[in-house]
């Protein structure tokens, strides 16, 4: 597998995390570290990963059968590290994600997520 399909397996385990609420798809796809930043509900929103885990299982599982949408519209990678801007759909909101991700230890992980929420 090359480095832009494993970096490419990550970004669909975290939209099919959050689309469905799997934490262990979720936990599996940030590292422990990494903090999620953007403006939500009027206010910066600065979260560390289990608490954005948190949130996302709070919201719960969109209906089984749920097609999730990510559209990846940029990946750009140098070594061992990477830019992703996708955007994603979670609980009927449109999201556009910069994920910052590193390869530690032989695998892609990412870790940190600045979002913008689209009207």
């Amino acid at each position: 597998m090359t480095d832009r399909q494993a970096i490419e397996a990550v970004v669909h385990l975290y939209v099919e995390g959050m689309t469905f609420a799997n934490e262990a798809a979720l936990r599996k796809a940030f590292h422990p570290k990494c903090a999620v930043i953007g403006h939500y509900e009027s206010a910066v929103e600065w979260s560390t990963r289990d608490e954005f885990i948190a949130a996302i299982v709070a919201e719960g599982s969109a209906p089984p059968g749920t097609q999730p949408h990510m559209d990846i519209q940029t990946l750009d990678v140098v070594g061992d590290a990477a830019s992703v801007k996708v955007s994603d759909d979670f609980a009927g909101m449109r999201f556009t994600d910069y994920l910052s991700m590193l390869k530690i230890e032989g695998r892609w992980t990412i870790v940190n997520k600045v979002y913008y929420l689209h009207n």
